[in-house]
């Protein structure tokens, strides 16, 4: 069952209790399913969204060149989910004045369904720097957006050889007109519709499900089961199920009377040769990909010593300072607000609990390391000036390290990680928050 706090900021919290049992799996949808629904996304965002972001950002024509082997990050999210990729091809975005985003697509090979979103014109090579010229000449815009001058990959997908390309084909005057397209990307990736919640709530409950099983006797038999087993067990898993994964899970496991090492301020990866033992805290990262989405996601386990029944007291209370540090970002967090505005308020709450905190938060959704605001000491890495904007997604991970009295004042830091969706009244959880260790018996 979940249990129900209602705090005092006006935000809830639905807790993840030991003795629920691990929910059952959702239905995936199929290719031909998700092909469908995605549609219906994709048509939604390029009549509704695009235009006015683009006059936001002063941009009269937006073009992202797909290169063969070389997709740009922005193509899947602007095309039907299929592979779709000549040599090169052209994705071409008007504002023509009116209301109604003119869209062309310059493409090797026809494709059934780019044509229920684009004006399509297939060419054969040797037409391709004519049909290019003429497309452009017709418009004649002020700007040119490109996917490129931006500090993060996915706004960079504009490779060195198209740029050339582009710049020859089209001439010394137009290339006078080419400007970043990074901060338009940045709204793009950061913005949501509502349709993709439900969607994206089942890659979360997926995530969550092997998580709690990799973190089971299903999974870890003490003094046997290797980090490594752990981590190839999930990655298995994702692959059972159809997925991919954006990164690599990795474990870290905290032993008492032992040093866990570090590495750029957090807790080194354990090797994969490692086996864990009775009396382990262990802690895992890991996420997957659905449906154009990404989750991200941290927790911990306890592994049970003889006669335990439940982890020693001062673990309960390093989890709760965990908690605490969640309520801070929540109770402070609202649509409008920067990432370090958030970040100072948190802190200073913590500070106020006398509790040794470290926040590195980010935005979260069709990329795992989003692009957007940031909650993150480092500051500059998620484009601090940027503000959270209203139904976007931000991975909440931090950590608390607290003394623990039951191995002899050893300091213990536990990590987690929970994605998240900004609404008009803060941040709500897609999933309930970890309050206590599952238990390894």
């Amino acid at each position: 069952m979940f249990v129900i706090l209602l705090l005092s900021a006006n935000f809830v919290f639905a807790q993840n209790k030991l003795n629920d049992p691990i929910p059952k799996m959702p239905r995936l949808l199929s290719q031909r399913e998700q092909m469908d629904v995605r549609e219906m996304w994709l048509k939604k965002r390029l009549d509704t969204l695009v235009l006015p972001m683009m006059r936001r950002h002063n941009i009269s024509m937006w073009i992202v060149v797909n290169e063969e082997f070389n997709s740009d990050p922005a193509t899947e999210y602007l095309v039907p989910p299929m592979p779709i990729v000549g040599s090169r091809d052209f994705f071409i975005f008007i504002d023509n004045g009116s209301e109604k985003l003119e869209r062309i697509a310059i493409v090797r090979y026809a494709e059934e369904r780019l044509k229920n979103h684009y004006q399509m014109i297939s060419v054969s090579r040797d037409k391709l720097g004519e049909t290019l010229r003429g497309t452009i000449a017709k418009y004649n815009p002020q700007t040119i957006a490109l996917n490129m001058g931006g500090t993060r990959g996915q706004q960079n997908g504009l490779s060195h050889a198209s740029y050339k390309m582009l710049a020859e084909t089209l001439g010394a005057e137009t290339e006078k007109k080419f400007v970043s397209a990074a901060n338009f990307l940045t709204e793009f990736f950061d913005t949501r519709i509502a349709e993709e919640a439900a969607h994206y709530r089942n890659a979360v409950l997926v995530t969550d499900i092997l998580t709690r099983r990799a973190f089971s006797n299903e999974v870890i038999m003490p003094g046997k089961t290797t980090v490594g087993d752990v981590r190839w067990w999930f990655l298995q898993q994702i692959n059972n199920l159809g997925l991919k994964t954006w990164f690599q899970p990795d474990l870290r496991v905290q032993r008492q009377s032992k040093t866990t090492a570090t590495n750029q301020q957090f807790l080194s990866v354990a090797a994969e040769s490692l086996v864990l033992e009775r009396g382990d805290v262990i802690h895992i990262d890991c996420g997957l990909d659905y449906m154009g989405f990404s989750t991200d996601w941290q927790k911990h386990g306890y592994i049970l010593k003889k006669g335990e029944r439940d982890v020693p007291a001062g673990m309960k209370t390093a989890l709760k300072n965990t908690n605490a540090l969640q309520d801070a970002i929540f109770k402070f967090a609202r649509a409008g607000m920067t990432g370090t505005e958030v970040y100072d308020a948190a802190m200073a709450e913590m500070k106020r609990q006398n509790i040794e905190a470290m926040i590195y938060s980010h935005p979260i959704g069709t990329h795992g390391h989003g692009l957007g605001a940031s909650i993150d000491f480092r500051r500059a890495i998620g484009s601090s000036p940027d503000r959270i904007r209203l139904g976007s997604y931000m991975s909440i991970e931090l950590n608390t390290s607290t003394v623990l009295p039951e191995w002899n004042n050893q300091k213990i830091t536990m990590m987690a990680e929970d994605d998240a969706f900004m609404t008009e009244n803060g941040y709500e959880f897609f999933r309930p928050r970890q309050t206590e260790f599952y238990l390894i018996r």
